[in-house]
């Protein structure tokens, strides 16, 4: 598949004829290219309010404008829902 294109250092372009979809998700996802989610989920250990973010964004099907976000949306609602326990544990302990 040689083509003379190719030989001149010319790449054929990402997206297919047949299926304009295969290059909708070609760009790199924001904060650093690991997506919102991720990012939120890393900098909610020293933010847990990040965590928060996260979730709405989550519920909130944030994801439907790129499906590649969902599952860092979703480990930050996990990371939410833990740190949330937790802290009502502790003041249960604390002040009962």
């Amino acid at each position: 598949m040689d083509t003379a294109d190719q030989r001149k250092g010319e790449y054929p372009p990402t997206r297919d004829t047949e299926n304009p979809l295969l290059g909708k998700f070609d760009k790199p996802l924001p904060c650093f290219g690991c997506g919102i989610g991720w990012f939120s989920l890393l900098l909610g250990f020293v933010c847990p309010l990040m965590w928060y973010y996260a979730t709405i964004l989550y519920f909130g099907n944030y994801y439907h404008k790129d499906p590649r976000e969902r599952a860092g949306l979703a480990a930050s609602a996990i990371a939410a829902l833990l740190f949330t326990i937790a802290a009502v544990i502790t003041v249960a302990v604390i002040f009962l």
